[in-house]
């Protein structure tokens, strides 16, 4: 299969700036990347480069997305990188707004995503320093705040040195694997006036690098180990970053009659294909005799079981089963934060960029099989498809048997959201570890589906929902944020930009008013130890009062119903919520649900 190289930005060939102050030289060199937008919450240490994104040159190029929060303003940047596969910036005030924003980062990290997050600070130049505030809000240096988590951190000293540290940051930031930079401008180079006009460079030049490519001969053994499995089985966990892929796993399973397991990082594989057995995980690894793990982070976790109370984990693999990894974890390893999670241990482990080895890896089995029988693969491929039919019925009998429980049956409430979206051009743009979407939905383009927060920081969805919606405002298409309660709580604000940027959001409320994940913990606790299980709901259960979201909503003009407690009312009140979001804004349906 031939590949293309990455696209990177047209060349244009160096100018003069046309800045006043160093602020406007900043924002030209950001409109040059083509980045689409700044969001942010304002803060003075950066007036002067909202001033220039307000006020300089074409303000059409670099639009700005005002938010209530420095963790919403990352968040939005993060959805909207996974959207659309390009950055955007969120501007953090100094040492408080860049604190604010620091949970978002490390989301952001956790999941490889790009976002250019700029900073500012206090003048270096102690004398010209604002009594108390600039001091307060002044470090040395501020990127200390955020360095393990990010790909790259840079101050420039002087604005000659703000094309370097921008065009750097910018290309480690699309370098795979992907993530965060930070860069910290000065507010005394952001003021000053500009001398002789400085040039803008050749972007097209400096920031894209191509992606690394698999070892041929390893490729060639794990084609081989693919053809002589009996039981195979494919992995996929953030190899839908680049959806150009998964056309190929596509091919890759079907020529081999394989069972795809896939997580909820990405879209990796369509959710309606009869080799796609996820949901059945546990039972499919202990009967693979080979596992090609693509992009695969954590393989500990999905290969074993974690008794009740217990922390250290069982193992499900086959002694005999092989593993293959592709993938580029290795190269984003910090000593600070073990997100690289458990080393495995594997036969054969590749490192590379999947969007390359995949498809190789489709032209080397194809060899290996030409000429060969096909019965046995053929009556693989039909017992893997009458299991997913068998899942599929047991997913929908379990929907009809809970359509009239109260509260609400979080099965038949997805169920109902399909539904409602049938006709519709939709995009699931949040949800959290809840299932049912991929049991119940057909995801069949890597558009439809943007997945979770990456780093498990509460206060995510709201703002990667409106991500994902900016990304797709005009297409006509409709934005779901199945969004959980307590998750909302910590971001709730964030409702205002979604209105203020009139997007087309359907936000569904996942409200089964408790921090559920840690009332879990609390029963498993209070059993161990022989303690009332009663007591699991202090400090966890989100009821007293009860947050009422649909009043939430409309004290920000959007439209809202809720809480619904009543099954049979779920349907209408989608559909009405619909009719508001294809007209143009968002929508919000409180509904009150079975904890899961």
């Amino acid at each position: 299969m031939a590949q293309t190289l990455p696209s990177r930005p047209a060349p244009a060939g160096p100018r003069r700036s046309q800045a006043e102050f160093g602020s406007d030289y900043i924002v030209e060199l950001l409109r040059a990347l083509d980045i689409e937008y700044a969001i942010f919450n304002p803060g003075a240490t950066f007036r002067g480069i909202h001033d220039s994104l307000v006020n300089f040159g074409d303000t059409s190029r670099l639009k700005v997305v005002e938010c209530t929060h420095e963790e919403t303003s990352v968040a939005i940047a993060h959805g909207y990188a996974k959207a659309t596969g390009k950055p955007a910036v969120a501007i953090a005030h100094n040492i408080v707004g860049l604190q604010h924003a620091s949970m978002a980062i490390f989301n952001a990290w956790c999941d490889r995503v790009p976002v250019l997050v700029l900073g500012a600070t206090g003048p270096m130049d102690m004398t010209h320093r604002r009594p108390w505030i600039d001091w307060i809000h002044t470090a040395l240096v501020q990127g200390n705040l955020v360095r393990d988590y990010v790909k790259f951190d840079d101050q420039p000293a002087t604005l000659a040195s703000v094309p370097e540290s921008l065009l750097r940051a910018y290309r480690l930031m699309m370098a795979e694997p992907r993530g965060p930079v930070y860069v910290c401008f000065d507010a005394d180079i952001q003021e000053q006036r500009v001398g002789e006009p400085p040039l803008i460079p050749d972007v097209s030049e400096y920031v894209q690098t191509t992606r690394p490519a698999a070892d041929v001969a390893a490729l060639e053994r794990a084609a081989e180990w693919l053809v002589e499995a009996e039981q195979p089985l494919i992995f996929a966990d953030k190899m839908g970053r680049h959806p150009e892929t998964v056309p190929a796993l596509v091919e890759l399973a079907e020529l081999l009659g394989a069972v795809v397991l896939s997580t909820n990082d990405r879209f990796n594989f369509p959710s309606n294909h009869p080799l796609n057995l996820t949901g059945d995980d546990k039972a499919q690894f202990r009967n693979a005799d080979l596992i090609l793990a693509l992009d695969a982070w954590d393989l500990q976790g999905p290969l074993s079981i974690l008794e009740r109370g217990q922390r250290t984990p069982k193992s499900i693999k086959r002694p005999d089963a092989r593993i293959v990894e592709i993938g580029l974890a290795d190269l984003a390893v910090r000593s600070w934060a073990h997100d690289f999670q458990s080393l495995y241990p594997t036969q054969l482990s590749i490192l590379a960029d999947t969007s390359l080895a995949v498809p190789a890896l489709v032209e080397a089995v194809r060899e290996r099989l030409a000429g060969k029988s096909t019965e046995a693969r053929d009556a693989r491929r039909a017992r893997i498809a009458a299991r997913h039919a068998e899942l599929q019925v047991a997913w929908w009998t379990q929907v009809e048997r809970e359509a009239t429980r109260q509260p609400v049956s979080v099965a038949y409430l997805t169920a109902q959201i399909g539904r409602t979206l049938e006709q519709e051009d939709w995009v699931l743009g949040y949800h959290s570890f809840n299932p049912w979407p991929q049991r119940l939905w057909n995801f069949t383009q890597s558009y439809q589906y943007a997945s979770g927060s990456g780093g498990s920081g509460l206060g995510y969805g709201i703002g990667g929902a409106i991500g994902v919606a900016l990304a797709h405002k005009g297409t006509g298409r409709v934005v779901v944020d199945w969004q959980a309660d307590g998750d909302m709580l910590y971001c709730a604000s964030a409702i205002w930009t979604a209105a203020s940027q009139s997007l087309p959001l359907l936000i569904v409320m996942h409200n089964n008013r408790s921090y559920f994940n840690s009332e879990e913990h609390g029963s498993q606790m209070a059993e161990l130890r022989g303690r009332p299980v009663a007591n699991k709901g202090i400090g966890t259960h989100i009821a007293n009062p009860a947050v009422n979201f649909a009043t939430l909503a409309r004290s920000f003009s959007i439209h809202s119903e809720g809480p619904i407690e009543d099954p049979s009312e779920v349907g209408p009140a989608l559909k009405r919520a619909l009719e508001v979001v294809k007209s143009g804004a968002p929508a919000l349906v409180d509904v009150i649900t079975q904890a899961r």
